[in-house]
């Protein structure tokens, strides 16, 4: 019963800590303003390797599309595609101040780890009986997508009028760095794996993984997205969930007092 009970235990756990740091990972103190302020152009492309590295999202679709590469020039080419992708997007929209609600983004980038898992399984022709799209286009237009995703992450940093190519290319330098670390572990994992027999098991129950856990991603966005007051309002800043609640909840009271007041009147 234990054996069973606290694996559960920790799935919760996971759970909850994905939600809480979907929710506050888009908030930000004027403390930690004024650090990357200070730090430079340093600091931004730590941040941005640490946002790779923390970035269930990007990691999960990265995983997806070595999952079945072996050949080092096929890594190369798609990994390539993705961030040329992702860097286009990242440079261009950060460069011109082009912002998209971070949650929906969020939600998309999601959905992109769902089809990369999808085109895995080889579910174009089994499920749906028709040809696949071709990969490596597919890839560099998600890349696309999730490079808007990090543009608008790094639009809420203070970003110099003056160096603000280099506070983005640095960025991006990090982003390439965390993903290179990221990349080592996944195929240092993967390479020794491939040559067992569970990893044929493995790998289908790996990629049914990955496509419910975009799914449980684009929950968490679509709900956090909900709970904005505003459509045009980027996330909860500080207060966090419970205190958005709380806040709407009062509107919704002064509202029916207001209106209660003037039928008296009336």
């Amino acid at each position: 019963m234990l054996s069973v009970i606290k694996p559960s235990r920790w799935i919760l756990a996971a759970m909850a800590i994905l939600v809480t740091s979907q929710v506050f990972g888009h908030g930000m103190s004027e403390a930690e303003k004024l650090s990357i302020i200070e730090g430079g152009n340093l600091r931004y492309l730590w941040i941005g390797a640490t946002h790779m590295l923390s970035g269930y999202d990007h990691l999960l679709f990265v995983f997806g599309i070595i999952f079945f590469l072996t050949r080092f020039k096929d890594i190369v080419k798609y990994i390539t595609a993705f961030t040329l992708g992702h860097s286009v997007t990242l440079i261009i929209a950060t460069f011109n101040g082009i912002q998209v609600n971070y949650f929906l983004i969020d939600a998309v980038i999601a959905l992109s780890v769902c089809y990369i898992a999808f085109a895995n399984l080889d579910g174009f022709r089994k499920y749906l009986d028709i040809k696949p799209p071709n990969l490596l286009v597919m890839i560099t237009a998600l890349g696309l997508i999730h490079g808007l995703g990090l543009s608008t992450r790094l639009q809420q940093l203070p970003l110099s009028e003056d160096q603000l190519l280099m506070n983005i290319i640095s960025f991006n330098v990090g982003i390439e760095v965390g993903q290179i670390i990221a990349l080592s572990a996944m195929l240092l994992v993967l390479t020794g794996w491939r040559k067992a027999a569970s990893f044929k098991p493995f790998s289908v129950i790996s990629n049914y993984g990955l496509i419910f856990s975009g799914l449980f991603l684009f929950m968490i966005q679509m709900h956090s997205y909900s709970h904005v007051t505003s459509p045009d309002e980027f996330g909860f800043n500080a207060d966090g969930h419970i205190h958005e609640h709380i806040k709407m909840d009062e509107e919704r009271a002064a509202k029916i007092i207001k209106e209660t007041s003037h039928d008296t009147i009336d």
